[in-house]
């Protein structure tokens, strides 16, 4: 197996194109730039974070979030945010910084009630395409981190469209969860093992900051 470490975002965009992947997180020839989008994404996040987590107030313009993050904080559990995990290659759990780490995510906030849990990710941007994967992966790393839990509550909080999906995850279908990455990342070893990263031209290349690509 190859040695590298992968999270959901970083599988998604080798998906979306294995070139832009290779350059920016192998090669690291590129890098991305923060836009006002995602640095007000981040704003938000540490803003929901302080709240939750040290009851800070937000500030006036983060005030129209309060009322359906004031919910979930009424959720019954012990609560963490940006709680870091991790997994090994034989998915076993393991310090985020572990120099053998496999797969590791960030949950925006955990909430652990016994035999319950409860992930939620905030996003800042259109509900139009919800992706519900990222779940599916923090479910798995949960459920590895904490071996009491025995179902796992996934939402994905738009806070600026206050629109909540949701999913359910049960341990009994950890196997059946792990084979919606495994062909992906059968995928991703195979570029590692052979050193072929294939671009994938769609109509926003021009917005990729691997400017020597030829659909750039």
């Amino acid at each position: 197996m190859p040695n590298y470490t992968w999270s959901y975002s970083s599988l998604k965009q080798y998906i979306n194109c294995p070139k832009q992947y290779h350059h920016i997180k192998v090669l690291k020839d590129y890098a991305t730039s923060d836009t006002q989008a995602t640095i007000y994404g981040k704003e938000v996040h540490k803003a929901l974070e302080d709240y939750v987590r040290e009851s800070i107030p937000l500030a006036k313009n983060y005030e129209r979030f309060k009322n359906v993050v004031d919910e979930l904080i009424a959720i019954p559990g012990e609560k963490y945010c940006e709680h870091e995990m991790a997994l090994l290659p034989n998915r076993q759990p393991c310090e985020f910084e572990d120099e053998a780490r496999w797969v590791r995510g960030i949950a925006d906030l955990l909430i652990v009630d016994g035999d319950t849990a409860y992930v939620i990710d905030y996003k800042t941007g259109s509900n139009k395409y919800p992706d519900p994967k990222q779940l599916r992966l923090m479910s798995l790393m949960v459920f590895a981190h904490f071996p009491d839990v025995q179902k796992v509550k996934g939402g994905l909080l738009f806070v600026m469209h206050n629109a909540f999906i949701t999913e359910e995850y049960n341990r009994s279908e950890i196997e059946e969860s792990w084979k919606h990455f495994i062909p992906l990342l059968a995928r991703l070893d195979s570029s590692y093992e052979t050193d072929k990263w294939v671009p994938n031209p769609t109509g926003l290349c021009r917005f990729c900051p691997v400017k020597s690509c030829e659909f750039n």
